[in-house]
């Protein structure tokens, strides 16, 4: 059997989407304008759909998974599982209001029109807060809303803030913090758990290497032990007698996220041509 999986047709998921499955070894034949394509070395086969299509689709069975936005997910409330965070795709669903403005909280958007792409999450904000508004659904440019005299906010996905700026609006409240994830449906048989099992694998592989770098140093022996101690590594750092004298190489992984302040470390430590290089793939 082949897994079906659905993915945004067009725009920035479908290309991240398209470059993590290359990176997970998988490829696919993909024709220009084809809705359907088959990986060659990988029981899987894509559909490609309208990002808000996809958890219907998915819900339905027509689709096995669904890689697409959270805020689509939650927008759409259908029956589907959320597997596994992607970490591509981030974004935020917020209100946004004219730049005199000043937000004072939920309660600034009693009486007001809002339009939206996402009526019933910003619905679900308003019940929470006992606010009473008044929702207007728009599909796509929801920003000229305010400039056209339909709305007073608009409520909609925001990236850099931008394209708020430019219809002279600014970002007031964050309702759903968005990123890409992997919806399956409900009734998954046990043969499509097993391939999506090892789909899993491989996309974490990919994760995680992208969350380390691979680090190789000189160290003179006498600061081996300081310097060791800087280097846990997966386990522990591998360490390699030198040609010279008095000198081993160290070879260990470092998170990104401390890569900057443990490289100041090493060198206050006595760490010598260090090398760094990007980790393809991380098998723990």
């Amino acid at each position: 059997m082949r897994l079906r999986l659905a993915i945004q047709k067009s725009g920035r998921l479908n290309e991240d989407s398209m470059r993590l499955l290359k990176e997970c070894g998988i490829d696919i034949n993909n024709g220009v304008n084809k809705l359907k394509a088959e990986a060659t070395n990988f029981p899987i086969e894509l559909f490609f759909l309208r990002d808000d299509d996809i958890p219907q689709y998915v819900e339905n069975g027509v689709a096995d998974i669904g890689f697409v936005g959270e805020n689509e997910v939650y927008e759409k409330a259908k029956s589907v599982d959320v597997v596994y965070a992607l970490g591509f795709g981030k974004c935020r669903l917020s209100f946004a209001i004219r730049k005199g403005d000043t937000f004072t909280g939920p309660e600034f958007l009693t009486g007001k029109k809002i339009a939206t792409s996402y009526p019933v999450l910003v619905q679900q904000y308003l019940n929470k807060h006992n606010i009473k508004a008044e929702i207007h659904e728009i599909s796509g440019s929801v920003e000229i809303a305010p400039g056209i005299g339909l709305a007073d906010v608009v409520c909609d996905l925001v990236s850099s803030g931008s394209t708020l700026f430019m219809n002279g609006l600014k970002e007031a409240e964050v309702i759903l913090n968005s990123q890409a994830v992997l919806i399956k449906h409900k009734k998954f048989s046990p043969e499509a758990q097993a391939i999506l099992d090892r789909l899993l694998f491989r996309i974490e592989s990919v994760k995680k290497a992208k969350k380390n770098k691979y680090v190789l140093l000189n160290a003179p022996n006498e600061h081996l032990d300081k310097i060791i101690s800087l280097l846990p590594g997966m386990r522990s750092p591998t360490v390699v007698a030198l040609a010279t004298p008095g000198w081993s190489s160290v070879h260990s992984v470092i998170a990104e996220s401390d890569f900057w302040e443990i490289i100041e470390q090493l060198k206050a430590a006595g760490a010598e041509g260090i090398l760094v290089v990007p980790i393809e793939k991380m098998i723990l």
